[in-house]
């Protein structure tokens, strides 16, 4: 197999490798409220949304240390111990304790910070200037099918179900254990590449490391991620950056957790209420995975750059946040395990919903798919801490938005994403602009996403 067909495989299986794992994870979290929910009348007292806090709280902290520990371990055992700790999590649901649970959300937090780190360099490493656009569009793509698949049996397996047993609970998260642990196994099969540089490594620090992969040197691979690190932080683009990357950390917050527990909330959805919960990831994951390839995959037919893809996600988020707002009860996110009988400004409607749902994925897609090409493109010699500081920045803000879940109404929730989206929209069009000037200085065809 050539250089770049081994390349391009090592993509796709990156991306189906996180496929399985967050087909387990994402659906994990639509559904951990609403579960928790049924449990809080026996002896198991824990909140979905206090957990995601946590997890996305020891995430962004973590993510301070991941790149010295990929630098250490390396990207693919890396992958593999995270992912083992994902499945950990999942495996909680199947006989609950308080403690089991709030233990293994900050397990999950650290292992996040160094899966996130580990994936975005070994995108990096496979990828270049050419085809960080294509990589980043498969990869996405691959990575919300996620959404389809566990989204899909939990919609069939709960239909028509008003309350979810003992033996509902524990047969649909045995499943989910198992696909994470398939997931992990995958990231065996990724090839490694020879020309292929240690995380935070550049070449300056080659000259002093050499080849030996001693301990002391390893340590010095760390330190140096470490370092760059902090330095990359407070350049000026990532800084920029960090606005956009804020409010994807919402977002994630609002679609992955919040959304669903509203719609299953909602009474006047009759008997299905529940089952609409994974009929929403479901249309998030199409959307998502639309986007992925519109704007991941066709990217070299693109002559003007992420900023109107970034553009045209800001207006679908827009939309359905509005629509949101007139079709969702207010106290919907902070409801009781008995749901709410209000009405917003129109009967609730399950199609509206479901389209916001589309809406809420398509809109993510333009955001994250542009992120992860511009980071690749601008940090293509330090992908580990650039990525690393990425997640940070998305997961202090997700952990904020889901700790402000436990109390803040549904109107509250959507103004805070529509100031944040609008001046991150702002900053990433700044950045992107300072990308397409450095292209032009040196000689290069403004032609990929």
């Amino acid at each position: 197999m050539s250089s770049e067909g081994k390349k391009l495989f090592n993509i796709i299986i990156l991306g189906v490798s996180f496929m399985f794992i967050f087909t387990a994870f994402q659906s994990c979290g639509n559904i951990a409220q609403t579960v928790i929910t049924n449990l809080n009348n026996t002896d198991f007292h824990g909140s979905g949304y206090t957990s995601m806090s946590i997890i996305y709280g020891v995430l962004s902290a973590s993510n301070l240390l991941s790149p010295s520990l990929v630098a250490i371990v390396g990207p693919q055992f890396s992958m593999v111990v995270s992912g083992m700790f994902y499945s950990l999590y999942i495996a909680v649901f199947i006989q609950p304790a308080t403690w089991a649970f709030y233990t293994a959300s900050v397990l999950i937090g650290i292992a996040a910070a160094v899966l996130w780190t580990a994936q975005g360099n070994c995108l990096t490493e496979n990828s270049d200037e050419n085809t960080i656009g294509r990589n980043s569009g498969i990869f996405w793509a691959l990575l919300q099918f996620s959404l389809i698949f566990g989204n899909l049996y939990i919609y069939l397996a709960w239909q028509g179900k008003t309350h979810i047993s003992e033996s509902d609970r524990r047969t649909v998260f045995i499943a989910l254990t198992v696909i994470s642990l398939v997931g992990t196994v995958l990231f065996f099969l990724i090839r490694k590449q020879e020309d292929t540089k240690a995380p935070g490594d550049d070449d300056s620090t080659n000259e002093i490391l050499g080849e030996s992969s001693s301990a002391r040197n390893k340590m010095m691979r760390a330190v140096a991620a470490f370092k760059k690190s902090i330095t990359l932080s407070f350049t000026k683009e990532m800084l920029l950056l960090s606005v956009t990357t804020a409010y994807t950390g919402l977002v994630l917050t609002f679609f992955s957790g919040v959304y669903g527990t509203c719609i299953g909330a909602v009474n006047r959805f009759g008997s299905e209420e529940k089952s609409l919960i994974g009929l929403s990831g479901i249309f998030i994951g199409v959307g998502e995975i639309l986007g992925g390839g519109i704007f991941g995959l066709l990217s070299k037919k693109s002559r003007s750059g992420r900023n109107p893809v970034v553009m045209l996600g800001i207006l679908v988020h827009f939309i359905a946040f509005y629509l949101i707002f007139f079709n969702m009860p207010n106290d919907a996110p902070i409801a009781p395990m008995e749901g709410t009988d209000q009405v917003a400004y129109m009967i609730p409607s399950k199609e509206v919903a479901m389209l916001c749902s589309f809406l809420l994925g398509l809109g993510d897609s333009c955001f994250n798919t542009q992120l992860l090409s511009i980071l690749g493109f601008l940090y293509s010699e330090d992908s580990a801490p650039a990525f690393a500081i990425f997640k940070f920045v998305q997961s202090i803000c997700a952990a904020v938005a889901y700790f402000y879940s436990n109390y803040f109404l549904l109107q509250w929730q959507l103004l805070i994403m529509v100031i944040v989206g609008f001046f991150g929209t702002i900053t990433f069009f700044t950045v992107e602009w300072g990308a397409a000037a450095a292209l032009a200085a040196r000689g290069s065809d403004y032609s990929s996403i």
